[in-house]
């Protein structure tokens, strides 16, 4: 039995990062495939985890902290007691399990885990998504840190900024009596606020405040986590996946008999127009995303989509919007896509195809 022990230093790869480990079911996968770009302190146990990372002064403490799900599930009270400890702020948390159990993958999104792994999974996708962990979550813990970061990377060209001004204000003026019957209508519909104000995710990591008109119950949020697991339209499509990155809920019950309305005519949109005329999107773009679904999209392949224009419309209204068949896949695809590629053609060419595309029947 193997308590504590290390893997060499690989200097050729680069390794730097040192990951505490707790399990023995995937150990010798892990140390075989991710030995030469990690540096492994060895734990079977959670409460040798526990002991290990007592021992750590502020200089040694690791990087990451990959445990394996044990029988009695103590791993997640030691989450929570690693939560507690100031020194550890800041260390990327990841599970592994062999076991395909969703109250597991419930328990480890409650707990805010970085990521969690179900065996079988591809050992090089574990070993990108740790790099990534470290590079974004670790050096900018928070996302609004991260937004501090890289939201240089994006600027607005000054002709799309013009488009944004003139076709936001337009509105406004234009849509002004139709927002004031809306608002009536909701307050006499149901109890609650008019409008609904989230945290989203725009340009470079950007988070800001998000408004739509109130289409849902009061309690919408606290219904999310259950729903997202039994009603998300988008199904995790790969073994070993947690969760999907995306959440749309299909036949929602959390929304309003009105709110079904102004969803399908896409009026609960409307007060996004202010958030266009404050600069936080723009009229095209890639739709800012809620922190959750943010946090779930930092890997390599996906985070280009946040270093294009957030947007009020975009290539997935046009195209996809509403439709059963449509994977989680495509929709980053497209999201990909047009942060690489958009143009002020392009925003023409949706914005002309956005009308047709409001009207959705399918409800998702």
């Amino acid at each position: 039995m193997m308590n504590q022990t290390t893997t060499n230093w690989n200097e050729n790869s680069g390794s730097q990062i040192n990951v505490a480990y707790a399990g023995l079911e995937l150990r010798e996968l892990i140390a075989k495939d991710l030995g030469d770009s990690f540096h492994f302190a060895f734990n079977d146990t959670v409460e040798q985890l526990g002991e290990y990372l007592g021992n750590q002064s502020i200089l040694t403490i690791p990087e990451i902290v990959l445990m394996e799900v044990d029988k009695e599930e103590k791993c997640f009270a030691m989450v929570e007691t690693l939560r507690k400890n100031f020194l550890m702020n800041g260390v990327i948390i990841v599970m592994l399990s062999t076991r395909a159990d969703k109250r597991l993958v419930q328990t480890a999104i409650k707990l805010k885990l970085h990521d969690f792994y179900t065996y079988p999974f591809a050992t090089s996708d574990l070993r990108e998504r740790l790099n990534f962990l470290v590079r974004f979550k670790l050096i900018k813990p928070k996302l609004l840190e991260i937004g501090k970061e890289v939201d240089t990377t994006y600027k607005m060209p000054a002709g799309k900024r013009f488009l944004d001004l003139f076709i936001s204000i337009t509105m406004l003026i234009c849509l002004s009596p139709i927002m004031l019957i809306v608002a009536l209508a909701i307050k006499l519909d149901s109890k609650g606020p008019i409008f609904y104000k989230s945290k989203r995710v725009g340009t470079g990591y950007k988070v800001f405040d998000f408004y739509k008109f109130r289409s849902m119950r009061t309690d919408a949020d606290q219904l999310l986590a259950k729903l997202s697991e039994t009603n998300n339209q988008y199904a995790a499509e790969e073994t070993g996946v947690a969760k999907s990155a995306f959440v749309k809920i299909k036949n929602d019950p959390r929304i309003t008999k009105l709110g079904n309305f102004l969803r399908n005519s896409s009026l609960d949109e409307l007060p996004q127009l202010f958030n266009i005329l404050r600069g936080d999107m723009s009229v095209v773009g890639n739709r800012p995303l809620p922190v959750y679904e943010a946090e779930m999209l930092t890997s390599n392949e996906w985070s280009m989509r946040f270093l294009g224009p957030a947007g009020l419309t975009g290539l997935w209204q046009i195209s996809k919007r509403g439709k059963e068949d449509m994977s989680e896949r495509e929709r980053k695809k497209l999201d990909n896509f047009y942060a690489q590629k958009y143009s002020f053609w392009l925003d023409l060419k949706i914005i002309f195809g956005t009308i047709p595309a409001m009207l959705q029947k399918e409800k998702v």
